[in-house]
């Protein structure tokens, strides 16, 4: 049986790449395959490095049936234009939900702890000269979230274990969970002093956490943000960490990754990651087989492992 010829924008994680090339025959879009080879394609392998994916690039791929996306986000793909081509829509849930929410209870400890001033303290040699200054604490807050979804399920659970209050905010109130729930972003700001981010990204959460969220946080308030950096208005956040309107700031994402801020790179009370929810070896390497396992699937039935709701299935 011939193999099926797919397209990949992108590199993607080394042992992805080798299950994608023994599976499939494989076009790298990067090495400009000619009009004849896209047009054979139907499938592709997408991931946030190759940037937005969509009409213009669906255009050239007029067989095209499945993206398979690396990451359980998938707001860089234009899910409405792949549905009204038919064309289904994977992601990679599950696999990271523990290993983001481990992530995510590091940057809430370093930003409230410090600990990166800390470290680069004792580096620096100051230790000698006198003791690091005493830190904010996790005790005595309420920690809201922002998105009560697998990913924030994982973070409250880990939160339980720290004996802190927990609420929430999403589009409906959750039946099975015990945590208050608020109907708004703003309302969920003014009842926690500590605001957790992990929602999908996307136009209909673009800059959910604006000045009036940051606000009704509070001068004692922190965010973290481990989830896009379009949920969060950058501009409103910078002026809020410069005049005290919160305390502090843990950021995992930014609006124009790899490129950061320079107000937010001087900022003392900031803790900056370079996106690193997802990236261990063991769990990269998971997203990678399950972004591979939908297209086999696919191919071999019909069916894919994990389609996004917005793509409902091709009948036949």
């Amino acid at each position: 049986m011939d193999r099926p010829e797919i397209l990949l924008p992108a590199p993607v994680l080394a042992s992805a790449m080798e299950a994608l090339d023994q599976a499939f025959i494989v076009h790298r879009l990067w090495q400009d395959p000619p009009a004849e080879a896209l047009a054979r394609v139907r499938g592709m392998a997408a991931s946030t490095l190759a940037g937005p994916v969509g009409a213009a690039l669906f255009d050239r791929l007029p067989a095209l049936e499945i993206v398979a996306n690396f990451g359980v986000g998938y707001d860089n793909i234009d899910v409405a234009a792949a549905a009204a081509r038919g064309i289904v829509v994977t992601n990679t849930p599950g696999v990271l939900d523990e290993e983001v929410a481990d992530l995510a209870l590091g940057l809430l400890l370093s930003t409230l702890r410090r600990l990166p001033q800390a470290d680069a303290f004792v580096r620096a040699g100051r230790w000698p000269q006198g003791p690091f200054p005493l830190s904010p604490s996790l005790r005595g807050r309420t920690v809201g979230i922002l998105g009560l979804g697998a990913i924030g399920k994982a973070i409250a659970r880990r939160l339980e274990g720290f004996a802190v209050p927990i609420a929430y905010h999403g589009r409906h109130r959750q039946a099975d969970v015990p945590y208050p729930w608020y109907p708004t972003p703003k309302a969920l700001a003014e009842a926690c002093d500590v605001l957790i981010a992990i929602l999908p990204g996307g136009p209909a959460t673009r800059h959910i956490v604006d000045a009036a969220v940051l606000e009704a946080l509070g001068p004692q308030g922190v965010l973290i943000n481990v989830a896009r950096g379009s949920v969060v208005d950058q501009q409103a956040l910078v002026a809020a960490l410069q005049t005290g309107t919160i305390l502090a700031a843990g950021l995992d994402v930014f609006d124009n990754e790899p490129h950061v801020p320079d107000a937010l790179r001087a900022m003392d009370n900031v803790v900056l990651l370079p996106h690193l929810g997802s990236a261990s070896e063991v769990t990269r390497r998971a997203m990678g087989a399950l972004m591979v396992e939908n297209l086999q699937s696919w191919f071999a039935t019909g069916q894919p492992v994990t389609p996004v709701p917005e793509t409902p299935l091709r009948a036949g």
